[in-house]
C-alpha cells in the first residue's frame, strides 16, 4: 500500500466509512501504546461520527479506494474571542503510506474546514521528540506557542 498522491481523495467521513476508518484508528492508538481494541476503536469513531461530536477526514486512494490516513478534530471555543477553534487531535497515516504527501492533504483538508467554518484557528499538540511532525506543522504554517504551559488532570 504506496499512495499516489494524485489519486488521493479526502473526505469527510460518515458511519459507512466505519469499516476502512477503524482498523487506521486502531493501528493509531497502538502507535501510542496501547493494546489493540477493534471493537473499542470502532464503538468510539461510530459514536463520534454519530453524535457530530468531532470531524474526521479520510485520505484514500480514489474515493473508494484503499484507505490511508485519517485527521480528526474536535470543536472548541474561545470566549475571548467569541470564536470557534478547531483541535486537530489526531493524525495518522499507514506506515507504507508515509512520505507520500498523506498527511499534508490531511492537513489542507483540516484547514479548509476550519475557513468554512469561520474557525479563528486550528490547534495541535505534539511529542517534544517528534521532529517529523514538527517539520510538517511548520512547513504548513503552524506556529509554535512558547508562552503558554500546558496543564491537565485525570479526575479520580
Amino acid at each position: 500500500m504506496t499512495a499516489d498522491v494524485r489519486e488521493l481523495a479526502v473526505a469527510q467521513a460518515t458511519l459507512d466509512d466505519i469499516d476502512a476508518l477503524a482498523p487506521l484508528f486502531d493501528a493509531y492508538r497502538m502507535f501510542y501504546g496501547k493494546p489493540s481494541d477493534p471493537a473499542a476503536a470502532r464503538a468510539f469513531l461510530h459514536e463520534r461520527i454519530a453524535l457530530r461530536e468531532s470531524v474526521i477526514f479520510l485520505a484514500r486512494e480514489n474515493e473508494k479506494g484503499t484507505a490511508f490516513g485519517f485527521t480528526q478534530l474536535y470543536p472548541c471555543f474561545s470566549s475571548v474571542s467569541a470564536r470557534r477553534l478547531w483541535i486537530l487531535n489526531d493524525l495518522f497515516v499507514a506506515q507504507p503510506a508515509r512520505g507520500h504527501g498523506v498527511a499534508r492533504a490531511l492537513m489542507e483538508r483540516a484547514r479548509r474546514h476550519a475557513t468554512a467554518t469561520g474557525a479563528l484557528r486550528l490547534v495541535l499538540q505534539t511529542a517534544r521528540d517528534n521532529v517529523t511532525a514538527q517539520a510538517l506543522y511548520e512547513s504548513l504554517g503552524y506556529v509554535r506557542d512558547e508562552g503558554m504551559y500546558e496543564y491537565s488532570l485525570e479526575p479520580t
